[in-house]
């Protein structure tokens, strides 16, 4: 029996949908209000039959803080895939973060390791990747340094301590460090807000970069890692290196808007963070910008894929063809 967390995310949805093709017995774990329509949703992008793939997932209604429906969730589980995390820049939802992101997979692991689970596999992100002091070029052995890390990133990196430590008590792991991950269908969270941001045709773009990778090459990197040997090593999952602007263009372009052209300056961006922060004392409304996130965006880190591509024999999704599918669905549902 598999178990995906997370499973109504853009990576959890995506993997169910994968592992729905094959004659495994699969179960997702998902809270009780979530939506169950939009994993239907991403199916029916790849397929006429989804509904008849997506009946073969038993869904169990689990909390990552509830432990024991883990323990009912996880019966006769031999494998497990950890998607479920939360994702939020705002200082002030530290606490809700540690939660879910630390404490969740603390649970998970502790229930992995106490219903004797073949292996985990585990997805992180490239907001735990550390710097090297003489290269913009970092890779997954590059030095963690929590000094100027957001709030995601500080949970992400427990996260990734807690199942470090199960894989030291014996539990197989599989750490994956995805980028930005591009995938249809969540127009309103994570990386689909890029599409609607394009779309809304500002002038401005964002300066520097970072990794970007297709959903669908998250995910088939994931089984390829749980159906092999390897334990207790990380993976940088990153298709390409590329721009804010390049990405901004490629999807203006494909939505026949006209792209940014004026790069937002340092001084612009210290203005935006503090009216930022003030909008949101007064509004009680989520921070969409901070002076970490600030940093990150001036930041001209290079991420280095090759251990992945090498250890698995693999070539990436070109992100332009990516953004073309990403696009073609996003104009089909909001046009």
């Amino acid at each position: 029996m598999i178990l995906v967390t997370g499973g109504t995310g853009l990576v959890g949805s995506h993997l169910l949908f994968e592992l729905t093709k094959t004659n495994a017995s699969i179960r997702a774990i998902h809270r009780e209000r979530s939506d169950l329509k939009q994993v239907e949703k991403i199916f029916s992008y790849y397929t006429e039959n989804f509904q008849e793939q997506f009946n073969r997932i038993e869904w169990f209604v689990a909390d990552l803080s509830d432990i024991s429906a883990l323990d009912t969730a996880f019966e006769n589980v031999t494998h497990v895939y950890h998607c479920a995390a939360l994702i939020s820049f705002d200082p002030r939802d530290y606490d809700k973060l540690f939660k879910i992101n630390c404490e969740g997979t603390a649970n998970v692991v502790n229930t992995s390791l106490a219903k004797n689970v073949k292996k985990l596999a585990y997805i992180s992100s490239i907001a735990t990747i550390g710097q090297e002091i003489n290269s913009v070029i970092v890779n997954e052995d590059s030095d963690w340094n929590a000094k100027d890390a957001n709030v995601y990133a500080l949970t992400k990196y427990d996260a990734e301590m807690e199942v470090w430590r199960s894989s030291q008590e014996g539990l197989p792991t599989i750490v994956l460090n995805p980028g930005v991950i591009l995938g249809p269908g969540f127009w309103d969270s994570g990386s689909g807000t890029i599409f609607k941001t394009a779309a809304k045709g500002y002038s401005y773009y964002p300066p520097s970069g970072t990794g970007f990778v297709g959903v669908m090459d998250v995910v088939k990197l994931l089984i390829l890692g749980m159906n092999s040997e390897i334990n207790k090593e990380r993976f940088i999952v990153i298709a390409e290196n590329k721009t804010y602007k390049d990405v901004l263009h490629d999807i203006c372009e494909k939505l026949e808007l006209k792209p940014p052209n004026k790069e937002l300056k340092k001084w612009q961006l210290s203005l935006l963070w503090r009216l930022d922060w003030l909008a949101s004392f007064l509004t009680k409304k989520e921070r969409k910008l901070t002076k970490n996130s600030v940093k990150s965006l001036q930041e001209q880190k290079q991420y280095d894929h090759q251990k992945i591509k090498t250890t698995f024999n693999y070539e990436f999704e070109p992100i332009d063809k990516v953004l073309d599918f990403c696009t073609e669905q996003f104009i089909k549902e909001t046009s």
